[in-house]
């Protein structure tokens, strides 16, 4: 475990004591920075406005460019709203709904579906169980970036819902420094710093080192939790045209009280439950402690022709350790018995190699210039995991109102059950951006996978394979005039699912089609990004939740799953001093029957933040983030139609010293997390936060 207070003290000494010595050296590196392989300077940007990405198709293409519903939450948006936790994140994102089930595990999903493909830098990672645990940080991003609809061409498999790519800080040529101290509700103590530069005259290598702890009491009784990131990356110039990236990400979440499994929402009699938004189902022992090693090796290198190969290896540890209290049953509404006790132990251990090899640049056919990029990519993992049984499983508990989580520790005598399996996933795939005409565009690409799995899963063995699926794209690009374009893609679903029906049996791979047409538009001197997505969707074989085994849930397969829907955004700075990003989300999820399909996902949404500086007090930036969603149900319990408004304002002192304050949920709205479950708790009530931040 860290110690906050030593880090504290490091941490700052760090990095006065690196950007001094790294100031001193700035007059020397006079080396041209287009000679440079690596990055060259970062400074801070307060654009919204969505960039040039590759992870759609593994070509470097504007958004517009992109025949696909691309969003990019900047790193302008993460400090200004201070988004320090990936789901505070991509709760901010035009589409995305964040589900959390649990305080320390949470699913993701987009278009009504989950989120299982996660990218770092571009690059594929297996996603266990389809769910986060722990509460990952976004202290080591520079930005984030959202692809909408199916991305089987890069990710490995076509799910319909989302990719969401995290672009990792890289070093930068020149010297910079950031330290953000946080205090807020709840004794929330935070600091933040982020130190890089050149560690040698000649710019050759250079390095960036960031580390983030927070510590934090909850509105929730009993619950805490205390995490801690390091980031650490190296760049090494071989030569003018080859770069050698290694880096490391350790993240810790520890939790102390957390819930395991959620609030009961209806009575015996099918009643609502309506607890206070403090009310948790923890017990005072329990804990949920997580860990996570991620490494990884870049070599790319960029040819006379304008191409550029890359190899990427990724390697990945992550364990967790837990001693938790799950709850079931119905209370009465009149007495609030019918709770029961499930206690419980688990530990679970997963390792993750990946390796990606890609080649991407320029050719030349027909007297045109197009664009291709070609890859392959392997990667295994392994899972362990054992849960400890009790026999005071049972007992009987007091009503949520008088339960101050006072109960024995599990005994931890029963047998003992888990899994071991190994899930292998190799692929190639290819794609071309041909250039037809000035204004017109064709892309094309497919996907070879195989994907194998085997071992056990809570006593039911698992084996599983898909040999040589192919997973085609297409795509059309045509730019009307020199600022909008329309475009049109399909690409089909294949996604191996890792979520089990009742027995303990992996679902077989959701499998169809994808659709979407849209027009997008780069104006005010391409200041602002605005595009308008219409979607269809066809799927068989959708996981929808069946029931709750001891705070595992269990799935069933739907056949005849169709969405439809539209999108809206806009992102950038429609005027001097305005910084926007917006969106607008309609889908509508029918069943084969044609009834509504996934009950818990709300049919609109509503996401919007921006940020204005004052025009006669440019030192002063206020902002506003506004999220709405209409009404949802699960079967069992109703969520109205609610807004979660927060605010922001900073106040730039000189050129090296800033403060700033945060207000989140302004009205101090009462609302259930999320609905996927048929458990739930309530989201943070009215809570505010100030920063100390220096910059150099």
């Amino acid at each position: 475990m860290f110690s906050r207070k030593t880090h504290l003290a490091v941490a700052i000494a760090a990095a006065c004591n690196f950007t001094q010595a790294l100031a001193a050296e700035q007059e020397q590196l006079e080396l041209d920075a287009q000679t440079v392989v690596g990055s060259s300077v970062a400074d801070e940007v307060d654009s919204y406005k969505s960039t040039p990405s590759s992870a759609a198709t593994k070509l470097d293409l504007t958004p517009r460019q992109t025949p696909q519903a691309i969003s990019t939450l900047s790193g302008a948006q993460l400090r200004d709203f201070k988004l320090t936790s990936v789901n505070d994140a991509l709760k901010a994102v035009p589409g995305v709904q964040v589900q959390e089930v649990e305080t320390d595990r949470t699913y993701y999903t987009a278009r009504g579906f989950d989120i299982t493909n996660f990218q770092y830098d571009g690059i594929a990672v297996p996603f266990v169980y389809g769910n986060v645990e722990g509460d990952l940080d976004t202290s080591m991003y520079e930005r984030v970036e959202v692809i909408r609809g199916a991305n089987g061409l890069m990710s490995g498999t076509g799910n319909p819902s989302a990719t969401v790519n995290f672009v990792r800080k890289r070093p930068t040529l020149a010297p910079q420094a950031r330290v953000d101290l946080t205090a807020g509700s709840w004794d929330k103590r935070r600091i933040d710093t982020d130190v890089s530069g050149a560690l040698t005259d000649a710019g050759n290598i250079r390095g960036r080192v960031v580390y983030a702890n927070e510590n934090k009491n909850s509105y929730l009784d009993r619950y805490s939790r205390e995490k801690n990131v390091f980031h650490g990356v190296l760049e090494f110039d071989l030569d003018e045209r080859t770069l050698f990236t290694l880096g490391h990400t350790l993240q810790t979440s520890d939790a102390n009280s957390p819930m395991w499994g959620a609030l009961p929402l209806n009575y015996s009699d099918g009643s609502k439950t309506d607890y206070s938004r403090s009310t948790s189902t923890s017990s005072d022992w329990a804990y949920w402690d997580v860990k996570e090693n991620r490494t990884f090796a870049e070599l790319a290198h960029t040819f006379d022709n304008g191409w550029q190969a890359k190899t990427v290896l990724t390697r990945v540890e992550k364990k967790g350790d837990g001693s938790l209290f799950y709850m079931y049953g119905t209370p009465d509404r009149n007495t609030g018995l019918g709770l029961f006790s499930y206690p419980s132990e688990y530990k679970d251990e997963n390792k993750q190699l990946i390796v990606d090899v890609q080649a991407s640049g320029p050719f030349s056919l027909a007297g045109r210039q197009h664009e291709a990029a070609l890859g392959a990519s392997w990667s295994r993992s392994e899972l362990n995991d054992i849960s400890y049984y009790d026999s005071t499983t049972g007992t009987a508990l007091p009503p949520l109102e008088q339960w101050h989580g006072n109960i024995g520790k599990p005994l931890n005598d029963r047998p003992t059950n888990g899994s071991d399996f190994t899930d292998r996933m190799k692929s190639m795939y290819g794609a071309a951006r041909w250039s037809l005409t000035d204004k017109l565009s064709l892309i094309t690409g497919t996907r070879v996978v195989d994907v194998k799995s085997d071992g056990t899963n809570y006593g039911v063995e698992k084996t599983s394979k898909n040999s040589g699926k192919v997973v085609p794209y297409a795509g059309v690009v045509y730019d009307i005039t020199d600022q909008y374009s329309v475009y049109a893609s399909y690409t089909e679903i294949f996604d191996p699912q890792t979520k089990t029906n009742a027995a303990g049996s992996r679902l077989a791979p959701v499998e169809g089609v994808n659709y979407e047409v849209g027009i997008k538009g780069e104006l005010f001197d391409d200041k602002v990004n605005v595009a308008l997505a219409v979607f269809r969707t066809e799927q068989d074989n959708f996981a929808q939740q069946a029931g709750t085994d001891a705070g595992r849930a269990y799935y069933r397969a739907v056949e005849g799953l169709t969405t439809e829907g539209y999108e809206i955004e806009i992102s950038g700075q429609p005027i001097q001093g305005l910084e926007l990003n917006a969106g607008y989300t309609f889908v509508d999820i029918t069943n084969a029957d044609g009834s509504h399909g996934v009950t818990y996902s709300p049919k609109h949404m509503v996401k919007t933040a921006a940020t204005y500086r004052i025009p006669a007090l440019d030192k002063l930036k206020v902002g506003a983030a506004v999220r709405w969603q209409d009404d949802i149900h699960n079967g069992i319990a109703e969520q109205d139609a609610y807004a979660v408004v927060d605010l922001m304002a900073s106040y730039d002192i000189d050129p090296n010293w800033s403060v700033s304050a945060n207000l989140n949920n302004l009205t101090d709205e009462k609302y259930l997390n999320s609905l996927y479950w048929t458990q739930a708790y309530y989201g943070a009530p009215r809570n505010v936060s100030a920063t100390l931040t220096w910059k150099y």
